[in-house]
Protein backbone atom coordinates (compact mmCIF):
# COMPACT_ATOMS: atom_id res chain seq x y z
CA UNK A 1 0.00 0.00 0.00
CA UNK A 2 1.70 3.57 -1.13
CA UNK A 3 1.00 6.71 0.71
CA UNK A 4 -2.43 7.33 -0.94
CA UNK A 5 -4.64 9.83 -0.95
CA UNK A 6 -7.13 8.40 1.94
CA UNK A 7 -4.01 7.44 4.10
CA UNK A 8 -3.20 11.22 4.11
CA UNK A 9 -5.94 12.52 4.98
CA UNK A 10 -6.27 9.39 8.13
CA UNK A 11 -3.26 10.88 8.99
CA UNK A 12 -3.88 14.03 8.74
CA UNK A 13 -6.81 13.80 10.80
CA UNK A 14 -5.18 12.13 13.20
CA UNK A 15 -2.84 15.48 13.61
CA UNK A 16 -5.90 17.76 14.02
CA UNK A 17 -6.10 17.22 17.48
CA UNK A 18 -2.47 17.42 18.76
CA UNK A 19 -2.11 20.77 16.41
CA UNK A 20 -4.93 22.31 18.43
CA UNK A 21 -3.38 21.63 21.71
CA UNK A 22 -6.17 19.38 23.02
CA UNK A 23 -4.25 16.06 22.94
CA UNK A 24 0.00 15.42 23.84
CA UNK A 25 0.18 12.30 21.45
CA UNK A 26 -1.34 9.73 19.42
CA UNK A 27 -0.03 6.95 17.17
CA UNK A 28 -1.71 5.58 14.18
CA UNK A 29 -1.09 2.27 12.50
CA UNK A 30 -2.66 0.42 9.65
CA UNK A 31 -1.94 -3.23 8.75
CA UNK A 32 -2.83 -5.62 5.74
CA UNK A 33 -1.51 -9.23 4.77
CA UNK A 34 0.72 -9.69 7.98
CA UNK A 35 2.50 -6.87 7.95
CA UNK A 36 2.70 -2.99 9.11
CA UNK A 37 2.20 -0.99 6.11
CA UNK A 38 1.99 2.70 7.86
CA UNK A 39 2.83 3.40 11.67
CA UNK A 40 3.12 7.43 12.38
CA UNK A 41 3.59 8.75 15.84
CA UNK A 42 1.88 12.30 16.90
CA UNK A 43 2.83 14.80 19.30
CA UNK A 44 5.01 14.32 22.32
CA UNK A 45 5.59 10.43 20.71
CA UNK A 46 8.27 8.21 18.96
CA UNK A 47 7.34 5.12 17.15
CA UNK A 48 9.00 3.93 20.40
CA UNK A 49 6.03 4.67 22.77
CA UNK A 50 3.73 2.45 24.35
CA UNK A 51 0.35 3.34 25.62
CA UNK A 52 -1.73 2.10 28.04
CA UNK A 53 -4.72 0.56 26.01
CA UNK A 54 -7.63 -0.06 28.50
CA UNK A 55 -10.12 -2.58 27.31
CA UNK A 56 -8.51 -2.83 24.33
CA UNK A 57 -6.77 -5.71 26.14
CA UNK A 58 -9.53 -7.81 26.61
CA UNK A 59 -9.30 -8.99 23.28
CA UNK A 60 -5.68 -10.17 23.73
CA UNK A 61 -7.05 -12.37 27.40
CA UNK A 62 -10.14 -13.79 25.65
CA UNK A 63 -7.78 -15.43 22.55
CA UNK A 64 -6.08 -16.78 25.45
CA UNK A 65 -9.14 -18.27 26.88
CA UNK A 66 -9.37 -19.35 23.29
CA UNK A 67 -6.25 -21.30 23.42
CA UNK A 68 -7.67 -23.19 26.84
CA UNK A 69 -11.40 -23.80 25.33
CA UNK A 70 -9.75 -26.00 22.21
CA UNK A 71 -7.41 -27.43 24.84
CA UNK A 72 -10.57 -28.81 26.36
CA UNK A 73 -9.40 -27.56 29.80
CA UNK A 74 -11.81 -24.58 29.96
CA UNK A 75 -15.42 -25.65 29.07
CA UNK A 76 -17.31 -22.09 29.00
CA UNK A 77 -21.19 -23.56 28.75
CA UNK A 78 -20.17 -24.44 32.73
CA UNK A 79 -20.36 -22.62 36.16
CA UNK A 80 -17.74 -20.74 36.94
CA UNK A 81 -17.94 -22.25 40.46
CA UNK A 82 -16.98 -25.59 38.61
CA UNK A 83 -13.34 -23.69 38.51
CA UNK A 84 -13.57 -21.14 41.18
CA UNK A 85 -15.60 -22.91 44.15
CA UNK A 86 -14.83 -19.84 46.34
CA UNK A 87 -17.13 -18.19 43.87
CA UNK A 88 -20.43 -19.81 44.20
CA UNK A 89 -22.02 -17.35 46.91
CA UNK A 90 -24.41 -14.35 46.61
CA UNK A 91 -26.24 -15.79 44.29
CA UNK A 92 -23.26 -16.07 41.57
CA UNK A 93 -23.57 -20.31 41.51
CA UNK A 94 -25.30 -20.71 38.18
CA UNK A 95 -23.04 -17.68 36.37
CA UNK A 96 -21.19 -19.39 33.39
CA UNK A 97 -18.16 -18.62 31.71
CA UNK A 98 -19.97 -17.65 28.52
CA UNK A 99 -21.94 -15.75 30.61
CA UNK A 100 -18.83 -13.55 32.00
CA UNK A 101 -16.92 -13.52 28.67
CA UNK A 102 -20.48 -12.06 27.45
CA UNK A 103 -20.81 -9.25 29.70
CA UNK A 104 -24.16 -11.01 30.95
CA UNK A 105 -23.26 -12.19 34.11
CA UNK A 106 -24.81 -9.48 35.94
CA UNK A 107 -21.91 -8.13 38.34
CA UNK A 108 -20.49 -4.72 36.56
CA UNK A 109 -19.79 -3.04 39.77
CA UNK A 110 -18.48 -5.74 41.30
CA UNK A 111 -15.48 -3.97 43.60
CA UNK A 112 -11.99 -4.57 43.37
CA UNK A 113 -9.05 -2.53 44.16
CA UNK A 114 -6.52 -2.11 46.78
CA UNK A 115 -5.44 -3.54 48.94
CA UNK A 116 -7.26 -7.02 47.42
CA UNK A 117 -6.28 -6.76 43.50
CA UNK A 118 -2.37 -7.20 44.71
CA UNK A 119 -2.66 -10.84 45.66
CA UNK A 120 -4.53 -13.78 43.71
CA UNK A 121 -5.64 -14.52 47.43
CA UNK A 122 -7.07 -11.44 47.91
CA UNK A 123 -9.07 -11.09 44.58
CA UNK A 124 -10.42 -14.22 44.90
CA UNK A 125 -11.54 -13.33 48.77
CA UNK A 126 -13.10 -10.59 47.08
CA UNK A 127 -14.94 -12.85 45.03
CA UNK A 128 -16.60 -14.54 47.23
CA UNK A 129 -17.98 -11.70 48.80
CA UNK A 130 -19.40 -9.85 44.98
CA UNK A 131 -23.32 -9.46 45.01
CA UNK A 132 -25.20 -9.26 41.94
CA UNK A 133 -26.14 -5.87 40.36
CA UNK A 134 -29.08 -7.71 38.41
CA UNK A 135 -30.00 -11.31 37.67
CA UNK A 136 -27.58 -13.01 35.71
CA UNK A 137 -28.54 -13.43 31.75
CA UNK A 138 -31.54 -11.73 32.32
CA UNK A 139 -29.28 -8.60 30.18
CA UNK A 140 -26.25 -6.74 29.07
CA UNK A 141 -24.63 -4.53 30.74
CA UNK A 142 -20.54 -4.02 29.79
CA UNK A 143 -18.01 -5.42 32.96
CA UNK A 144 -15.67 -2.83 32.70
CA UNK A 145 -13.07 -4.46 35.27
CA UNK A 146 -14.94 -7.58 37.22
CA UNK A 147 -15.19 -10.16 34.59
CA UNK A 148 -11.99 -10.49 33.71
CA UNK A 149 -10.27 -10.74 36.84
CA UNK A 150 -12.94 -14.06 37.46
CA UNK A 151 -12.05 -15.12 33.44
CA UNK A 152 -7.95 -14.99 34.34
CA UNK A 153 -8.62 -16.42 37.49
CA UNK A 154 -10.14 -19.92 36.07
CA UNK A 155 -7.18 -19.56 32.93
CA UNK A 156 -4.56 -19.79 35.77
CA UNK A 157 -6.08 -22.72 37.71
CA UNK A 158 -6.93 -24.54 34.45
CA UNK A 159 -3.05 -23.81 32.96
CA UNK A 160 -1.44 -23.98 36.12
CA UNK A 161 0.42 -20.85 34.64
CA UNK A 162 -0.01 -16.92 35.06
CA UNK A 163 -2.15 -15.72 32.60
CA UNK A 164 0.09 -13.14 31.59
CA UNK A 165 3.01 -15.40 30.78
CA UNK A 166 0.35 -17.62 28.80
CA UNK A 167 -0.70 -14.99 26.71
CA UNK A 168 2.67 -13.94 26.10
CA UNK A 169 3.73 -17.69 25.20
CA UNK A 170 0.45 -18.97 23.41
CA UNK A 171 -0.48 -15.48 21.65
CA UNK A 172 1.43 -12.39 21.46
CA UNK A 173 4.74 -14.27 20.94
CA UNK A 174 4.02 -16.70 18.25
CA UNK A 175 2.09 -13.11 16.70
CA UNK A 176 5.59 -11.71 16.24
CA UNK A 177 5.05 -9.20 19.18
CA UNK A 178 8.11 -7.86 20.22
CA UNK A 179 7.28 -6.75 23.64
CA UNK A 180 5.13 -8.06 26.81
CA UNK A 181 1.71 -6.86 26.65
CA UNK A 182 0.40 -7.22 29.74
CA UNK A 183 2.31 -6.97 32.91
CA UNK A 184 5.27 -5.48 31.89
CA UNK A 185 7.57 -5.55 34.91
CA UNK A 186 8.22 -2.22 35.76
CA UNK A 187 12.13 -2.47 34.76
CA UNK A 188 10.52 -2.54 31.70
CA UNK A 189 8.24 0.72 31.70
CA UNK A 190 10.71 3.31 29.94
CA UNK A 191 8.35 5.31 27.01
CA UNK A 192 5.43 4.51 28.81
CA UNK A 193 3.27 7.63 27.85
CA UNK A 194 2.35 9.25 31.22
CA UNK A 195 -1.76 9.90 31.09
CA UNK A 196 -3.19 13.29 31.40
CA UNK A 197 -6.67 14.01 31.25
CA UNK A 198 -7.82 17.16 28.79
CA UNK A 199 -10.68 18.74 27.78
CA UNK A 200 -14.05 19.58 29.58
CA UNK A 201 -16.99 17.61 30.00
CA UNK A 202 -19.82 17.85 27.80
CA UNK A 203 -22.72 19.39 29.08
CA UNK A 204 -26.20 18.28 29.74
CA UNK A 205 -27.53 19.91 26.68
CA UNK A 206 -25.00 18.57 24.76
CA UNK A 207 -25.43 14.73 26.31
CA UNK A 208 -29.37 15.74 25.52
CA UNK A 209 -28.69 16.80 21.88
CA UNK A 210 -26.32 14.01 20.99
CA UNK A 211 -27.24 11.00 22.87
CA UNK A 212 -30.98 11.43 24.47
CA UNK A 213 -29.82 11.69 27.84
CA UNK A 214 -29.01 14.71 30.53
CA UNK A 215 -26.31 12.50 32.45
CA UNK A 216 -24.01 9.65 31.55
CA UNK A 217 -25.55 6.68 33.59
CA UNK A 218 -22.90 5.28 36.67
CA UNK A 219 -19.63 3.72 35.70
CA UNK A 220 -16.88 2.36 38.01
CA UNK A 221 -14.17 3.61 35.06
CA UNK A 222 -13.86 6.97 36.30
CA UNK A 223 -11.06 9.82 35.32
CA UNK A 224 -9.01 9.01 38.78
CA UNK A 225 -8.98 5.14 38.39
CA UNK A 226 -7.94 5.72 34.82
CA UNK A 227 -4.94 7.88 35.38
CA UNK A 228 -3.80 5.68 37.98
CA UNK A 229 -2.34 3.52 35.59
CA UNK A 230 0.51 6.11 35.60
CA UNK A 231 1.68 3.91 38.32
CA UNK A 232 4.18 1.32 37.24
CA UNK A 233 2.73 -0.66 40.03
CA UNK A 234 -0.34 -0.90 38.73
CA UNK A 235 1.17 -1.26 35.27
CA UNK A 236 2.98 -4.62 36.08
CA UNK A 237 -0.08 -5.83 37.49
CA UNK A 238 -1.59 -6.72 34.72
CA UNK A 239 -5.37 -5.66 34.82
CA UNK A 240 -7.14 -7.90 32.35
CA UNK A 241 -9.26 -5.63 31.81
CA UNK A 242 -7.55 -2.86 30.87
CA UNK A 243 -4.20 -2.99 31.72
CA UNK A 244 -2.30 -3.46 28.66
CA UNK A 245 0.68 -1.52 27.13
CA UNK A 246 1.78 -1.07 23.81
CA UNK A 247 2.25 0.39 20.75
CA UNK A 248 -0.23 0.79 18.38
CA UNK A 249 1.83 -1.09 15.85
CA UNK A 250 1.77 -4.16 18.17
CA UNK A 251 -2.24 -3.75 18.45
CA UNK A 252 -2.46 -3.82 14.29
CA UNK A 253 -0.09 -6.74 13.97
CA UNK A 254 -2.05 -8.55 16.52
CA UNK A 255 -5.37 -8.19 14.71
CA UNK A 256 -3.18 -8.78 11.99
CA UNK A 257 -3.14 -12.68 13.69
CA UNK A 258 -6.43 -12.71 14.18
CA UNK A 259 -7.00 -12.41 10.40
CA UNK A 260 -4.23 -14.73 9.46
CA UNK A 261 -3.84 -17.10 12.27
CA UNK A 262 -0.44 -17.69 11.78
CA UNK A 263 1.20 -20.69 12.84
CA UNK A 264 -2.21 -21.56 13.83
CA UNK A 265 -2.09 -20.06 16.91
CA UNK A 266 -5.58 -21.18 17.24
CA UNK A 267 -7.96 -23.45 16.37
CA UNK A 268 -9.67 -22.38 13.00
CA UNK A 269 -12.64 -23.27 14.18
CA UNK A 270 -12.18 -21.67 17.62
CA UNK A 271 -10.98 -18.66 16.09
CA UNK A 272 -13.72 -18.19 13.32
CA UNK A 273 -16.24 -18.50 16.47
CA UNK A 274 -14.68 -16.11 18.26
CA UNK A 275 -14.29 -13.19 15.57
CA UNK A 276 -17.19 -13.63 14.43
CA UNK A 277 -19.78 -15.76 16.11
CA UNK A 278 -22.11 -13.47 17.71
CA UNK A 279 -23.35 -14.80 21.02
CA UNK A 280 -24.91 -11.78 22.36
CA UNK A 281 -27.78 -9.49 20.78
CA UNK A 282 -28.52 -8.19 23.79
CA UNK A 283 -29.61 -4.28 23.88
CA UNK A 284 -27.24 -2.63 26.38
CA UNK A 285 -29.51 -1.67 29.62
CA UNK A 286 -28.85 2.53 29.29
CA UNK A 287 -28.70 3.02 25.50
CA UNK A 288 -30.89 0.19 23.94
CA UNK A 289 -27.93 -0.66 21.25
CA UNK A 290 -27.56 -4.41 20.29
CA UNK A 291 -24.40 -5.47 21.97
CA UNK A 292 -23.18 -7.94 18.81
CA UNK A 293 -20.58 -9.69 21.33
CA UNK A 294 -18.93 -12.42 20.57
CA UNK A 295 -17.07 -14.23 23.40
CA UNK A 296 -14.68 -11.80 23.87
CA UNK A 297 -14.55 -9.18 20.56
CA UNK A 298 -17.30 -6.73 19.12
CA UNK A 299 -18.60 -7.07 15.73
CA UNK A 300 -19.77 -4.21 13.85
CA UNK A 301 -22.79 -5.79 12.39
CA UNK A 302 -25.68 -4.29 9.53
CA UNK A 303 -27.70 -2.44 11.37
CA UNK A 304 -26.61 0.54 11.11
CA UNK A 305 -25.05 0.80 14.49
CA UNK A 306 -21.76 0.36 13.84
CA UNK A 307 -20.39 3.34 14.39
CA UNK A 308 -22.14 3.67 17.95
CA UNK A 309 -19.85 -0.18 18.76
CA UNK A 310 -16.86 1.77 18.03
CA UNK A 311 -16.52 1.15 14.79
CA UNK A 312 -16.57 3.99 11.38
CA UNK A 313 -18.98 4.28 8.69
CA UNK A 314 -17.19 2.97 5.71
CA UNK A 315 -15.94 -0.80 7.13
CA UNK A 316 -17.50 -3.77 6.32
CA UNK A 317 -20.42 -5.12 8.94
CA UNK A 318 -17.93 -8.43 9.57
CA UNK A 319 -15.31 -6.19 10.87
CA UNK A 320 -14.27 -7.12 14.48
CA UNK A 321 -12.70 -5.39 17.36
CA UNK A 322 -12.32 -3.91 20.58
CA UNK A 323 -11.62 -0.66 21.95
CA UNK A 324 -11.06 1.47 24.93
CA UNK A 325 -11.26 4.30 27.32
CA UNK A 326 -9.69 7.34 26.53
CA UNK A 327 -10.23 7.33 22.57
CA UNK A 328 -7.94 3.78 22.15
CA UNK A 329 -9.04 2.24 18.54
CA UNK A 330 -8.46 -1.68 17.53
CA UNK A 331 -10.38 -3.19 14.74
CA UNK A 332 -9.97 -5.77 11.70
CA UNK A 333 -11.85 -6.03 8.72
CA UNK A 334 -12.00 -9.40 7.45
CA UNK A 335 -13.79 -7.88 3.91
CA UNK A 336 -10.64 -5.76 2.66
CA UNK A 337 -7.88 -7.39 5.11
CA UNK A 338 -6.93 -4.38 7.03
CA UNK A 339 -6.70 -3.67 10.48
CA UNK A 340 -6.05 -0.03 12.55
CA UNK A 341 -5.15 0.63 15.79
CA UNK A 342 -4.56 4.26 17.46
CA UNK A 343 -3.61 5.18 20.53
CA UNK A 344 -3.15 8.06 22.66
CA UNK A 345 -2.49 9.20 26.22
CA UNK A 346 -4.71 12.39 26.06
CA UNK A 347 -8.08 11.10 28.34
CA UNK A 348 -10.64 13.37 26.89
CA UNK A 349 -13.00 14.14 29.15
CA UNK A 350 -15.96 15.39 26.51
CA UNK A 351 -17.63 11.85 25.55
CA UNK A 352 -19.21 13.05 22.56
CA UNK A 353 -16.12 14.78 21.19
CA UNK A 354 -14.09 11.21 21.77
CA UNK A 355 -16.76 9.54 20.07
CA UNK A 356 -16.71 11.36 17.05
CA UNK A 357 -13.30 11.63 16.98
CA UNK A 358 -13.03 7.41 16.68
CA UNK A 359 -15.57 7.33 14.11
CA UNK A 360 -13.87 9.79 11.64
CA UNK A 361 -10.43 7.95 12.08
CA UNK A 362 -11.87 4.63 11.63
CA UNK A 363 -14.31 5.70 8.92
CA UNK A 364 -11.33 7.04 7.17
CA UNK A 365 -8.82 4.38 8.13
CA UNK A 366 -11.51 1.68 6.39
CA UNK A 367 -10.86 3.23 3.03
CA UNK A 368 -7.35 3.15 3.03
Amino acid sequence: MSTSAEVGALLTRAQREIDSGLLPSCQVAIARNGELEHFEAFGDATTDTRYVVFSATKAFVASGAWTLITDGLIDESRPVADYIPEFASNGKESITVEQVMLHTSGFPYAPLGPPQQWTRQGRVEQFARWRLNWEPDSTYEYHPTSAHWVLVEIMDRVSDMDYADLIEHRITGPAGLPRRVLGAPVEDQAGVAHLVNVGDEATPDELEATLGIRELPFSDVTADLLLGFNDPKLRALGVPGGGGVMRAADLALFYQALLHNPGEIWDPAMLADGTGRVRNHRPERWSGIPANRTLGLIVAGDDGRANLRGFGHTGSPRSFGHNGAGGQIAWADPESGLSFAYVTNGMDQHVIRQGRRGIALSSLAALC
